[in-house]
């Protein structure tokens, strides 16, 4: 069972990761951009009203469609998606439900979809030694 201090200490302990001050999103500087890696999901709960953030459910990058799908395939408790997010590399993640171990997996692997090459790598050297 993971909650929002779980995806904090994750990814705060990945190089290069930046919390957003005004929300709970994690981001990695790639050249001079900042790339989201992972955020707390806004569902839409009034049609035409602004998106309420949900604490307990954490959007993440993946690498593909294909890794999407997949996800989504695996575990449905786990793992849902969105029409905001159709077409797009990102899953949704129903915290409460989620092991920390395959949460830091998830995490790290969204950071580096968006991290630089050279950091990604760097940081892989580091983790094998």
């Amino acid at each position: 069972m993971a909650d929002q201090s779980d995806v904090r200490r994750i990814a705060l302990s990945l190089p290069g990761t930046s919390e957003a001050a005004d929300r709970f999103a994690f981001s990695v500087l790639n050249g001079a951009k900042e790339k989201g890696f992972a955020w707390a999901w806004h569902e839409r709960v009034v049609p035409k009203k602004p998106r309420v953030a949900r604490p307990d459910v954490l959007a993440v990058r993946v690498a593909s469609q294909q890794e999407k799908e997949m996800l989504l395939a695996a575990d449905e408790e786990k793992f849902f998606t969105e029409p905001h997010y159709n077409g797009f590399p990102a899953v949704l993640v129903r915290l409460p439900v989620i092991g920390a171990g395959e949460l830091a997996e998830l995490i790290m692997d969204a950071w580096r979809c968006q991290a630089p090459r050279a950091l990604a790598e760097s940081f892989e050297a580091y983790r094998r030694r």
